[in-house]
């Protein structure tokens, strides 16, 4: 039989050579599944890195013809930009939702170019509109933030990096422009300056105004709150609540910071403008702060105060009574009040003369009723507790009006809502206004929410500052001789309004101030103003520093109306009452005509008209941070002296090619140039006229 065994048996045996390719299977086995997971791992790095690092970090969401809309995700923030040159205009920061990332935010609009929609999830909706162009210039944004649910708290901050703000709100150091100001968020209506230095007022808008020429205009009808970071940026917020709280504003831009107010801020009534009683420019307003026991002794004290200006030759002016005077002098007869069942013509037979011949005054009155008055006392017994601001009883069975501390004592406010409250006010007013003699009338203690002091719900006519707005129209159907001391959206009604009251110094709350007060007030339309008196009345003491009356008087004389509080005999030398009278005398002369006929380019074209350097020199930007100088209309500049002992300043002369006289020396400069160390004499203030 043949042999079946191989002649020469292979060294290696079968089984261990089997054993090792399957070892050798498995082995590539796990390393395939390794580079399997190896793989995945890198891609899912790729994709967090595409989203997180190599996404590009800016799209834009929204374009016009100039400029357009940028979202920035690192920085949550909303860029507008120039679409040529990509010049940075205005960063909003979204301070909604920090914590929420967003990294690439997509139009859920649809196809609609002119409209960008976005929502984050449980909290809020995001709508951007390109508005029809108000003109070939100007482009507007629509921004509108619509919260989930009641208690979201939306808040956008705009940047004050490279841009100088100006607007919103007069406050007791008013500063220009307001980067340099710091305030806590608080909400956005007038307060009264002297209960709450920390708060806005007594003139304010809803209406910003940046450098690069940007402006804001925030929806009239949503409360907000608003806090300023110095040199940081400013903050609207809404302010939630039981109903929703939306955040509405307007962003439109320009060419030019001047073009931009000219295109939107000048038009920020909307209304046919009408000029007060310009009468009163010519008149130096004397407050008298006599005190007497009675009407008789307060009466001679006025005559008195009446013949010293007489023999000082001080000219005809206007003398004001304060409320306490006012008061006193109209509790002598109590048949003067139209009280709740009486008739304006049953009154008229005892309103034939004025208590006080040939003088020229003013009255001051307020929407407040003291609560142990006849008229509070009448209204109860009539049951007309719906005169004054009320809220109904727990079991809704009777009106109880709200009571405020005022002046050491509870009043009642009145209810400028009810037409027969408003009817018996002023009824009032016109009697008080003939029984004295006086020719103007000036309304104070609009300020404030008295429901919102109180944490009540107000009524939706009563909602913000409606209740100034409202007095306001009541001032304005009294005739044309009323004085507020407040105001909002009313700068097309024809009444002055009273300036803050300032302190007896040097700082912004003080003298320094007036001149960033002066652009506010007249940027925001209201250029018929009177100034605190010189001196300021925030002091109870009369004023007897030489150097700071004759500063303020300097400044004084070129604003509307002259007001005084320390007469110059009691202040001063008598070189400084001849220096009064000289002064006064400028006024009448030189700035009258002027406002006269700058303010009826405000009635035809809403200019102000007292205006900033920059109005003139809209591009340069050494011109967006003077406060010191103001220019009447775009022919006259004046730069008074605003520092204690200093006796020369640097001038700018705005806008290049343009010449600009000395009317001290007749010497001429070049504008778009600083004239350094300019020489002032105590006597002196610099004051340029345009050549050409």
């Amino acid at each position: 039989m043949p042999h079946n065994h191989p002649r020469h048996p292979s060294a290696i045996p079968r089984v261990a050579w089997d054993s090792r390719l399957e070892e050798m299977n498995e082995t590539w086995k796990g390393a395939v599944a390794c580079l399997g997971v190896a793989v995945f791992f890198m891609m899912t790095i790729g994709i967090i890195y595409w989203q997180v690092v190599d996404q590009p970090n800016k799209n834009w969401i929204l374009r016009g013809s100039a400029s357009g809309l940028i979202w920035e995700r690192r920085a949550h923030s909303l860029v507008l930009q120039t679409l040529n040159d990509e010049k940075n205009l205005l960063e909003i920061n979204v301070r909604s939702f920090q914590d929420v990332e967003a990294p690439f935010v997509k139009n859920l609009c649809g196809l609609n170019k002119t409209e960008f929609c976005y929502t984050w999830d449980a909290t809020a909706d995001l709508k951007i509109s390109l508005e029809p162009s108000l003109s070939s210039i100007t482009e507007c944004y629509s921004i509108n933030w619509t919260p989930q649910h009641c208690q979201v708290k939306l808040k956008d901050c705009f940047s004050m990096t490279n841009i100088s703000w100006y607007g919103g709100a007069s406050i007791s150091t008013q500063h220009w422009p307001l980067n340099s100001m710091d305030i806590e968020a608080q909400p956005f209506v007038i307060s009264n300056l002297t209960q709450n230095p920390t708060g806005y007022g007594s003139v304010l808008e809803r209406y910003f105004l940046g450098s690069t020429g940007v402006t804001i205009m925030i929806a009239s009808d949503i409360p907000i709150s608003l806090s300023v970071e110095r040199n940081k940026h400013f903050c609207l917020e809404s302010i939630p609540g039981i109903d929703m709280a939306f955040l509405e504003y307007t962003v439109c831009v320009s060419p030019n910071i001047t073009s931009a107010h000219k295109e939107v801020g000048s038009q920020l009534s909307r209304q046919r403008q009408r000029l007060p009683d310009t009468d009163l420019l010519r008149l130096p307003v004397w407050k008298y702060h006599g005190t007497a026991e009675s009407a008789a002794k307060l009466e001679r004290g006025v005559r008195s105060f009446f013949n010293k200006l007489q023999r000082h030759h001080l000219g005809e002016g206007l003398i004001m009574l304060n409320e306490l005077s006012t008061t006193l002098l109209c509790n002598t007869d109590h048949t003067y009040l139209p009280v709740m069942r009486r008739r304006l013509h049953m009154l008229r037979r005892v309103m034939h003369h004025s208590l006080i011949k040939p003088l020229k005054l003013s009255i001051t009155l307020s929407p407040y009723e003291s609560i142990n008055s006849e008229p509070f006392q009448m209204s109860l017994k009539e049951g007309k507790e719906h005169f004054w601001l009320s809220r109904y009883s727990e079991s809704g069975e009777y009106l109880a009006p709200l009571l405020t501390k005022r002046k050491g004592q509870f009043f009642v406010r009145l209810n400028v809502t009810t037409q027969a409250a408003v009817l018996w006010f002023m009824d009032r007013v016109r009697l008080l206004k003939q029984r004295m003699g006086a020719e103007y009338v000036v309304l104070e203690g609009g300020e404030g929410n008295l429901f919102m002091e109180q944490a009540i719900q107000p009524p939706v006519e009563l909602k913000g500052d409606k209740y100034i707005y409202i007095l306001a129209l009541i001032a304005a159907t009294l005739g044309n001789s009323s004085i507020m001391s407040a105001g909002t959206r009313s700068s097309h009604l024809p009444l002055f309004v009273q300036m803050n009251p300032l302190q007896s110094d040097w700082s912004h709350a003080g003298l320094k101030g007036i001149i960033p007060s002066v652009l506010h007030y007249s940027l925001l339309g209201y250029n018929f103003f009177i100034p605190d008196a010189i001196g300021g009345t925030l002091t109870n003491e009369l004023l007897t520093n030489e150097e700071l009356y004759i500063r303020w008087l300097q400044i004084v004389t070129f604003l509307p109306v002259m007001s005084f509080s320390t007469p110059p005999w009691v202040c001063c030398n008598n070189w400084v009452l001849n220096l009064t009278r000289h002064y006064i005398n400028k006024h009448l002369d030189f700035v009258v005509p002027l406002i006269l006929k700058y303010s009826k380019e405000w009635l035809f074209l809403g200019y102000p008209v007292f205006r900033p350097v920059w109005w003139l020199s809209p591009t340069e930007a050494v011109s967006f941070t003077i406060d010191d100088e103001f220019l009447i209309g775009d022919e006259v500049l004046v730069a008074p002296i605003t520092e204690q002992g200093q006796h020369q300043r640097d001038i700018f002369l705005p806008r290049k090619g343009q010449k600009w006289m000395d009317t001290n020396t007749g010497q001429v400069f070049d504008g778009g140039t600083f004239i350094r160390n300019y020489s002032v004499t105590l006597l002196d203030v610099p004051v340029f006229i345009r050549t050409s």
